[in-house]
């Protein structure tokens, strides 16, 4: 089987939600109470032996300052993970710092460019921009590490093949979207990967069913995914998605 690749975000105690990560309230549903994440960790090496055994990857976007919690929960479990910092926020508060960065390196973790802003719609951003945003970022994160960075993923989903081509010229080798698959394309010598997201209520159980291959969870994220990425043409969709998260906020307070 191919490899299942889940995206995960930060990690955060219900009191304080903006603590690790982006402060919005859209960015909040992708972050998860770290004993959930004990949870779900816990459940996919679970599945990972016998029969439904299957190759899975833990991705983790945005940098969050959470980010050697999420280190530890891997390695009491066995996993190392792969994260994709955003470099305008390296040591900004909620964010990652350098030594940080360094620390998740050193202990076997891969870091990735999660693009230097995380702001815009890449796919319909100019290529200049977006060569910018993939070349400066890898560079920076090359020079903390001492080493070429060659992995990537696409910040808020929004894909185009325009901008795995820029990613590949800037050096990029691995790139992830968040389209829901395991299939794996090649763009200029560029890999691109899928992966199914994970937020705050998905339950240990619905993660071990997608880590263990099973095909109802998967193509449930299909299709809405293929619904979300229609809307994502639609005028002033962005604007919508704001204003909804922002109301289920004032709503829960």
């Amino acid at each position: 089987m191919s490899p299942i690749t889940l995206c995960y975000h930060d990690l955060v105690t219900g009191d304080n939600p903006d603590a690790s990560g982006f402060p919005t309230p859209s960015a909040a549903t992708y972050k998860l109470d770290p004993v959930l994440f004990d949870e779900h960790v816990r459940a996919i090496s679970s599945v990972m032996t016998g029969p439904a055994r299957g190759d899975v990857r833990l991705t983790f976007d945005d940098g969050g300052s959470s980010s050697c919690v999420i280190a530890d929960i891997l390695e009491k479990h066995g996993f190392h993970g792969q994260f994709f910092i955003p470099t305008d926020y390296i040591g900004k508060t909620a964010f990652v710092s350098t030594g940080q960065i360094l620390d998740l390196r050193r202990r076997g973790h891969i870091i990735g460019s999660h693009s230097c802003s995380h702001r815009g719609r890449m796919s319909s951003t100019a290529s200049g921009v977006l060569m910018r945003e993939w070349s400066v970022s890898a560079a920076i994160l090359s020079e903390v590490l001492g080493e070429r960075v060659t992995s990537a993923s696409v910040p808020s989903g929004y894909y185009s093949e325009r901008v795995a081509e820029t990613a590949a010229s800037a050096g990029i080798r691995l790139l992830f979207t968040l389209e829901p698959t395991t299939s794996v394309k090649t763009v200029q010598g560029c890999l691109v990967a899928g992966r199914y997201t994970i937020r705050q209520w998905h339950s240990a159980e619905y993660v071990a069913s997608i880590a263990s291959g099973a095909q109802a969870p998967r193509l449930t994220q299909q299709i809405l995914w293929s619904v979300k990425k229609a809307l994502k043409t639609v005028p002033f969709y962005t604007e919508f998605r704001k204003m909804y998260f922002e109301t289920r906020k004032v709503r829960a307070g």
